[in-house]
């Protein structure tokens, strides 16, 4: 592939994570290797607290080259659902691959806090929660759940190119959330990887799967 026709790659990193995460400087280090360069857009703004899927699309397009130009967008968890939106709403955007994509997460996450604890974070306004890219509690507002909302899975429709690498022993999002949305879209390939959320253990097969997929290459003398 020629160089000017290189699509432009954006990795968005997860819910209170950082530019700084494992898999971003891992990833972003293999694309350095072959000479591509990767946006790495801090999802945060320098203001966890009032973060949102809506706030974070509109950061994200502020990163898209002008049109006609192809974007990739490589997605960690809840930037994986943000990278999800993003190839619904633009056709720029060519292909996207999601990581342990946080795929009907406000049913987890009212799962995991119970209604009780719902009901008081939406009294009190804010839930102190932990940022890993901080390594501490931040109060995040009640509008990140009233927010959420508006959007549906189901309504991801638009037939762009998908690879899904997903943990089977992932504790935070079930591998079969992406199971349920790969099985009802012929354009999304799903791969089950035996590990974590996180998916530490298998970043080398990670990046295996991004190049064969994105058909990027390491260059041979």
């Amino acid at each position: 592939m020629d160089s000017t026709d290189l699509p432009t790659y954006i990795y968005l990193h997860g819910f209170a994570s950082s530019p700084q995460s494992q898999k971003a400087t891992y990833i972003a280090k293999c694309f350095s290797s072959l000479q591509i360069h990767m946006k790495l857009p801090d999802l945060n703004q320098g203001d966890f607290s009032h973060l949102t899927l809506t706030r974070q699309i509109a950061q994200v397009q502020t990163e898209f080259p002008p049109a006609p130009s192809s974007i990739t967008l490589i997605g960690s968890s809840f930037g994986g659902l943000t990278s999800a939106w993003l190839a619904q709403q633009h056709s720029q955007v060519k292909q996207v691959v999601l990581l342990a994509p946080a795929f009907e997460f406000l049913t987890h996450w009212q799962s995991k806090l119970g209604q009780e604890q719902m009901q008081r974070w939406e009294r009190e306004k804010y839930l102190p929660v932990y940022h890993y890219g901080q390594k501490r509690s931040l109060p995040l507002s009640y509008e990140f759940i009233r927010d959420a909302g508006q959007y549906h899975d189901h309504q991801l429709q638009r037939p762009v190119p998908t690879l899904i690498l997903h943990g089977i022993h992932d504790e935070v999002i079930p591998v079969q959330a992406s199971r349920d949305f790969a099985g009802t879209r012929p354009w999304v390939q799903l791969v089950e990887l035996d590990s974590d959320h996180g998916l530490g253990n298998v970043m080398p097969q990670l990046w295996q799967e991004i190049c064969r997929f994105c058909q990027v290459s390491v260059a041979t003398e």
